[in-house]
């Protein structure tokens, strides 16, 4: 049986006293969050799944929130050995109340039986789903086939573009501006920063393959319906042609056929230039090389796109609440979500990071606030341009992602052409589908 308990393990975000969790609940407040279901002492177990949310985060944003709101409730973290899937923990005896996860985690979950549909405990409390965000919300809900909601949106995690001052000051390069790049225009500043100073080898942008340019066109890898490749599509075409105007950049491939640069390279090594990421995956080991003393001298950009899609960003990943099918308490675990997406929590998460599930352009000017490292950032970038909605996926598409990676590996280390590269990975995507289905 698993403990459930709340660690002070090394925190991502340092988190400051909060003004605004000692007001009064806002007038903005979602009206309609009525008093908990049962003034009888309850405790429930949080499960996080498949998205960073650090011991802190969970003390901050939820735990403290909902016992002010709720003093009859305790949320404490499950805490189960990283080993553990998601079968054995709700095998265990100890089952969580709540799941905190993103939307590519429900396939799983939903097999399993685990998530509860939440359309009756919605008109139950009256949720006013109408507040939230209709890209997150409507990417939750075309997860299931029959109308059933799995999950509340808790935030959006969106792309930016980090770049490093330090390397475009050492070539003269001028900053990415505030307004949005093309992809072309990005890479043309990428060739000005991909060069050898000093014995060190700078790279001026890593957009991750096929997949990270994917992103900005919201792209599925198979049919949600049919499970079949979509990778011969002209917009997937494209997004294997641009990778490979990224690696051909004179000097992108390194030592030892190096052709992978990611947060290491841009926070420890600082030797990536640009790299566009999600805030969640960024800005917590950021401020926590700030802890350690290690500053880098960072800023943001908004996040590049093909010329015709300027105003849009990529498609920004769900983090949602979900409530357990096996918990005995759904009356209440409905009620801390509805107060999580009140105003005054919603204030909250974004003060500390995140970027709010609902509609409130307010919260946004208090975004990052209270996180030390986004002091004196562009963090206005943060909402340049409008996020595009996940893409539907199929049950299996989780399963055949690591297909385009190696199409990609091909190009990179084999000089296969783009042509030749979808075709395999279609070839491999499509028998492993029909296996998947077999062995089901």
């Amino acid at each position: 049986m698993f403990k459930s308990v709340v660690l002070p393990i090394s925190v991502i975000l340092i988190i400051l006293p909060l003004s605004a969790c000692s007001q009064k609940p806002d007038p903005g407040s979602n009206p309609k969050d009525t008093t908990a279901a049962s003034t009888e002492p309850v405790k429930l177990l949080l499960y996080s799944n498949g998205a960073t949310f650090t011991n802190t985060e969970f003390q901050t944003l939820i735990a403290d929130p909902v016992k002010k709101k709720y003093p009859n409730i305790t949320i404490e973290r499950l805490e189960p050995p990283s080993t553990a899937t998601p079968e054995e923990i709700f095998s265990s005896g100890t089952v969580p109340d709540l799941i905190f996860s993103t939307s590519t985690s429900y396939y799983r979950f939903i097999k399993m039986g685990a998530l509860e549909d939440v359309r009756e405990l919605i008109k139950k409390y009256n949720f006013d789903a109408s507040r939230l965000k209709p890209f997150l919300y409507d990417a939750v809900k075309q997860i299931a086939d029959s109308g059933e909601i799995y999950g509340i949106p808790f935030n959006s995690n969106q792309h930016i573009l980090y770049y490093n001052k330090d390397i475009f000051d050492k070539f003269g390069v001028p900053y990415p501006p505030d307004q949005q790049l093309t992809w072309d225009q990005a890479l043309d500043l990428a060739r000005q920063l991909t060069r050898t100073e000093g014995g060190v080898n700078y790279i001026g942008i890593d957009v991750q393959g096929p997949l990270g340019f994917a992103r900005s066109l919201a792209l599925p890898v198979i049919d949600p319906k049919t499970g079949k490749s979509l990778l011969s599509s002209p917009d997937w075409v494209r997004t294997f042609t641009y990778s490979q105007k990224n690696f051909e950049i004179p000097g992108f491939i390194g030592k030892n056929n190096t052709y992978n640069y990611d947060r290491d390279q841009f926070m420890k090594d600082r030797t990536l230039a640009m790299r566009p990421a999600w805030l969640a995956n960024m800005v917590g080991p950021m401020e926590e090389l700030r802890q350690q003393g290690i500053e880098v001298n960072w800023d943001i950009a908004p996040i590049p796109q093909f010329g015709d899609h300027l105003g849009e960003t990529r498609e920004a990943q769900v983090h949602s609440l979900s409530i357990s099918s096996q918990s005995k308490h759904k009356d209440e675990a409905f009620q801390v979500i509805t107060h999580i997406l009140s105003d005054e929590t919603q204030r909250i998460l974004a003060r500390n990071g995140r970027v709010p599930a609902i509609i409130n352009p307010e919260l946004e000017k208090e975004y990052g606030a209270d996180v030390p490292v986004l002091k004196g950032k562009k963090v206005q970038n943060v909402f340049a341009g409008k996020p595009l909605k996940t893409h539907a996926t199929n049950e299996y598409e989780s399963d055949i992602t690591k297909y385009v990676s190696d199409a990609y590996r091909d190009m990179v280390l084999n000089n296969i052409d783009v042509n030749t590269a979808i075709r395999k990975a279609s070839e491999n995507i499509d028998k492993e589908v029909e296996r998947l289905r077999k062995n089901q």
